[in-house]
């Protein structure tokens, strides 16, 4: 959604030129293919990549993606013969979780991973909302983990982006999983009444405290310097939340109306709506901390 400060390279908002490597099992290391979904969008980048760990005749997929026949498809032959230990899910945004049913009932294999989340929302948003087929056979707790015979995966909680948000570290390679907390092309989005700022930023610090070797995003490319990229997000938010409070020093008031058009100037005004509920998710987050406060539909500084 935003573009991250000068020290953190994300790509711009447009989606790059074709071709993508859409329904190719690619072997990105020893221990992970990635098969990337058609689902191209300016909220999803080139699509969900989705990821199948383990090399010795038993997987699992991460975030199998949106239940798409071509997908699923590319899904079930880059998977073989292999047995399927896990299916597992980041979060239930529907560009994430719906291909885990058909592919549980492909497979057999038990849904393990994220809690079970539907909500409704208002505006636009950087996914497709939540899926409502979602029924996991196991949820993983912080620091839980599941096991093949060459890898093994601990859930790492991460609650912003969704409260329900889990991450998946691969401790064979020192790999991350990181869905939509740490994406390789823009920064999250954080839409309340289920995204939270505060939580996103404490997520952030977690991993900032982690020495992760690569992070594997659901969205964009590989980041291979972890903490450096990290604490670029951290800036990031940290400067946009000083943006917000110098503007509404100088006397702007609402979100749509005078602070989105300010904040995001070089951003495509149909992803506005969405920018404006990540403003809504940082003045939330402010009104938490006694910093503004909210009436009769303006924010104002507070004191």
């Amino acid at each position: 959604m935003d573009s991250a400060p000068a020290n953190i390279h994300i790509a711009p908002m447009t989606i790059p030129p074709e071709p993508w490597p859409t329904g190719i099992a690619e072997q990105i290391e020893p221990l992970v293919r990635r098969v990337l979904a058609p689902n191209p969008s300016p909220f999803t980048y080139t699509g969900t990549e989705s990821y199948i760990v383990g090399a010795q005749g038993v997987v699992a997929v991460i975030d199998p993606g949106p239940n798409e026949p071509a997908h699923l498809a590319a899904l079930r032959a880059a998977i073989g013969d292999a047995e399927v230990a896990a299916i597992c899910c980041t979060h239930t945004h529907r560009d994430h979780s719906p291909a885990a049913v058909p592919l549980q009932t492909a497979t057999g294999a038990p849904v393990i991973g994220c809690a079970a989340l539907v909500l409704d929302s208002t505006g636009q948003r950087s996914d497709d909302g939540f899926d409502a087929t979602y029924t996991p056979d196991r949820v993983l707790r912080d620091g839980e983990s599941l096991s093949g015979p060459d890898w093994t995966l601990t859930a790492v909680a991460t609650p912003g982006h969704t409260s329900n948000h889990l991450c998946f570290a691969l401790a064979e390679s020192g790999a991350l999983f990181t869905g939509d907390h740490v994406m390789g092309w823009s920064t999250t989005v954080i839409i309340p009444p289920d995204g939270d700022m505060a939580a996103y930023m404490a997520s952030l610090d977690k991993l900032h405290r982690r020495e992760d070797r690569v992070y594997y995003p659901a969205h964009g490319a590989p980041v291979d310097n972890p903490r450096q990229f990290v604490r670029g997000l951290i800036g990031h938010r940290r400067q946009r939340e000083r943006q917000i409070l110098k503007l509404l020093d100088d006397g702007m008031q609402g979100i749509e109306a005078e602070l989105v058009p300010a904040m995001y100037k070089g951003t495509d005004r149909k992803l506005w709506p969405a920018a404006g509920r990540s403003v809504l998710a940082h003045l939330i987050d402010l009104e938490q901390r006694g910093m503004v406060r909210h009436t009769a539909g303006r924010w104002t500084i507070n004191g």
